[in-house]
């Protein structure tokens, strides 16, 4: 005869997860806000607290770099295919900056213009600048980095994508 599951068991594994994704968040240098977006995007809801096992397997495989797949720039429109960038946090600073460029607000709504951005705004403050954003490491850039792009959008009077 099998083991039986008890709500006990089901719970302890629930929080568990929660653990971890906390745990990969912090590893990913993700403030509340930033983790809330990835949240959003990936599984629809803000809180763990709302989100099932299904939900939270999956959002701890796009912390810890497990999604597959592309994702289509332009929204529903989608012109072109492009690959998930390698991290959430990452993909954070693509959806804020592709945002302003929807917006408008960026002369250089590509690729090469972010890279130029993080070069001109961060090179004379930090010890060393990647040529992509994708090879970004240090929390503490990445966390830079988000926080200017939402300063950009709150200076602008433009919402953060959802």
């Amino acid at each position: 005869m099998g083991k039986v599951k008890t709500a006990s068991t089901d719970d302890a594994k629930r929080r568990a997860m929660i653990r971890a994704c906390h745990a990969a968040c912090r590893h990913l240098g993700l403030d509340t806000d930033a983790r809330h977006d990835v949240q959003i995007s990936v599984t629809g809801r803000a809180s763990m607290r709302d989100m099932g096992p299904t939900d939270l397997a999956r959002l701890l495989d796009h912390l810890n770099g497990r999604t597959g797949g592309g994702s289509q720039a332009g929204g529903a429109r989608g012109r072109r295919w492009h690959a998930a960038a390698p991290r959430a946090d990452l993909g954070l600073i693509h959806a804020l900056w592709g945002e302003l460029g929807r917006k408008g607000a960026l002369a250089r709504p590509d690729r090469a213009g972010l890279n130029a951005f993080i070069r001109a705004r961060f090179g004379p403050h930090w010890s060393c600048i990647p040529l992509d954003v994708d090879a970004l490491t240090n929390p503490r850039c990445i966390t830079d980095v988000i926080r200017a792009l939402r300063a950009m959008l709150a200076r602008t009077g433009r919402d953060e994508p959802s």
